[in-house]
């Protein structure tokens, strides 16, 4: 039998799983300056398994613009490459044998307003997950009434928390978009 206590700890739970999966897409949009966190998202087909990048290459940020991936397996050079080249970063490597070098080049005012809007969007995702939380939550409060587990006045309150924890998580995001937008518009 659950209790209201238990239904806030998983809506607690769930909520600031949904802000690190927003913090996790923001770092994968690119912003003027090098970060390895931009080769996140890429996957390389190596030997039948679809593997993460930074599983298989050592990448760096020698300068701030400028980001090297070194693989461990010298034969994935070309995989890695074109596994970059066809992603949505717009970035061109260009490797030496050795090690694949990507520059990173200065973003246009319409790729930063591009970019502002994917962070928008990436942001409303994970409010809408935090919100779908509070729903789950609300339900669950509301068959705890039904079934004469709590009464009216506790159920009221569960609600009044539940949602003082969804304004709080989705002011936290609106923070994280702030902040990824200044960063984007930063010249």
């Amino acid at each position: 039998m659950a209790t209201i206590e238990e239904f806030l700890q998983d809506a607690t739970r769930r909520m600031d799983r949904s802000i690190e999966t927003t913090r996790t897409e923001f770092n994968s949009v690119r912003t003027g300056r090098a970060s390895a966190a931009l080769l996140d998202r890429i996957t390389i087909d190596y030997y039948g398994t679809p593997t993460p990048l930074k599983n298989m290459a050592t990448i760096g940020a020698p300068e701030p613009r400028l980001l090297t991936v070194q693989p461990f397996d010298p034969t994935q050079l070309k995989a890695i490459e074109k596994a970059i080249q066809e992603s949505d970063l717009g970035l061109t490597p260009s490797s030496d044998g050795k090690v694949v070098r990507l520059p990173i080049p200065q973003l246009t005012e319409e790729r930063r307003k591009e970019l502002v809007k994917l962070v928008r969007k990436y942001g409303e995702d994970g409010k809408i997950a935090i919100r779908n939380v509070r729903r789950d939550v609300m339900k669950g409060l509301e068959e705890l009434v039904r079934n004469g587990e709590v009464g009216d006045d506790e159920e009221r309150r569960g609600e009044a928390q539940v949602q003082k924890l969804t304004d709080e998580h989705t002011k936290t995001i609106d923070g994280l978009i702030k902040h990824k937008e200044t960063e984007i518009m930063e010249v």
